[in-house]
């Protein structure tokens, strides 16, 4: 991970509640990945503030004793942002930054935030600023008094900038514009589609920071941007691969998230086309990661908002170079946990009996490289006969390594 410079970094506080629907542990996870979405967006986290209750207040979201002390936290040390793993409603919102006096913001807010930093094209950025807009007008209240006095920074970035005195109907008929646009260039991305020939398509899904992109890097000897941080790869990016003598197109794709903002399915809809048209989906996973088995279920759902969830499907099982388990001696009797499993007891699990066909690999080491390609290629080829039966050329496999070496 890269070195953080502290001063260069905004300084912000993370709050998450542990409810009848959320234990613990599963608080933990979302509050690291918060961490690391805060991270990834430009801060420092200064410290993390839990509490216990049966559901979130319906007028601050956590209790009046923790907002208190969260307040008195903030001004002590001179914090000008407070981050809260769920979203918040308008009210909500207004309300904790009257009473805290700082910037507050939400998990979609700063996704949103994140989003505006990565969007390179045109087309990501309107995608981008669509879902800004939309997650905007209901709380427009709150965000005009808001920023008489605020002076930017994470989540404040695109439409967050808007004069006072923009109203609803000026945002409505931008979004109507923006939702115009897009269709534009989604019909126009459409007939690329329909242009790309007799060729299989496959699409890279997962979790975000699995390395799709450095997956795709290695299998189409292209440079797709590829950093250790969420939401890398905004923009779609199709590659042609060829494996063996046979060529299909790969497409690396936005990565999902759990808690995905709902804002972002439809802006991002013309992305999420390319996995809905794909012919192959292969599915990376991070298997170094503790909540690995979450990411896929979070996929998965989305898969199936989206009905994708019914097309040929690879797992590709990435970072085996990154894998580490805590091995028990003999002698202890206490329970084994997760991070007691080894990848070999790991691939013997429910792994072993997935319907779709599973790899074990190391994107950035290539470790395990030719049997995902052969894997690949085996999928793809059923396609393509299926597809394209009366095709004049055949194919047959070849190892990539072993026509190097012959050469």
């Amino acid at each position: 991970m890269l070195e953080k410079k502290e001063h260069n970094y905004e300084k912000v506080v993370l709050v998450g509640l542990i409810t009848k629907d959320q234990d613990e542990e599963k608080l933990t996870e979302y509050m690291d990945e918060l961490e690391f979405l805060a991270y990834t967006a430009g801060a420092t986290v200064d410290r993390r503030f839990t509490q216990k209750m049966s559901q979130p207040d319906s007028r601050t979201f956590v209790g009046s004793g923790k907002a208190l002390e969260i307040k008195e936290y903030v001004k002590e040390n001179e914090i000008g942002t407070v981050i809260f793993d769920d979203e918040l409603s308008p009210s909500q919102l207004k309300n904790l930054e009257r009473e805290m006096e700082v910037k507050i913001l939400d998990r979609t807010n700063l996704i949103l935030d994140i989003f505006a930093q990565r969007a390179q094209t045109s087309y990501a950025r309107t995608q981008v600023e669509l879902a800004q807009y939309q997650y905007l007008l209901p709380r427009l209240t709150r965000m005009w008094t808001h920023l008489e006095r605020q002076k930017g920074g994470i989540g404040m970035r695109g439409p967050g900038e808007t004069e006072i005195e923009t109203d609803r109907r000026i945002i409505r008929d931008r979004i109507t514009l923006l939702k115009d646009k897009l269709k534009t260039i989604d019909k126009q991305m459409a007939t690329q589609r329909n242009n790309r020939g007799k060729v299989v398509r496959a699409a890279l899904v997962g979790y975000t920071n699995v390395g799709k992109s450095t997956l795709m890097n290695a299998l189409s000897k292209s440079e797709v941007f590829a950093e250790n941080k969420l939401f890398a790869t905004l923009d779609t990016t199709v590659r042609k691969v060829v494996i063996g003598n046979l060529p299909f197109l790969l497409t690396d794709t936005v990565g999902f998230i759990r808690k995905l903002p709902t804002q972002l399915v439809e802006s991002f809809k013309s992305t999420l086309d390319e996995v809905r048209e794909a012919d192959l989906l292969i599915h990376v996973v991070d298997i170094s990661h503790e909540s690995f088995e979450d990411h896929i279920a979070s996929v998965n759902e989305i898969l199936q908002e989206i009905d994708a969830h019914r097309k040929p499907m690879i797992m590709i099982f990435n970072k085996i170079d990154d894998f580490s388990y805590e091995k028990k001696d003999e002698d202890d009797l206490t329970p084994s946990t997760r991070k007691n499993i080894s990848l070999d007891e790991w691939k013997k699990t429910w792994m072993a009996k997935s319907k779709y066909p599973t790899v074990f690999i190391s994107a950035l080491t290539k470790e395990n490289f030719p049997e995902m390609k052969k894997m690949i290629y085996d999928e793809v080829m059923k396609i393509h006969i299926s597809r394209f039966p009366y095709n004049d050329f055949l194919f047959e496999y070849f190892d990539d390594e072993e026509e190097e070496n012959n050469n």
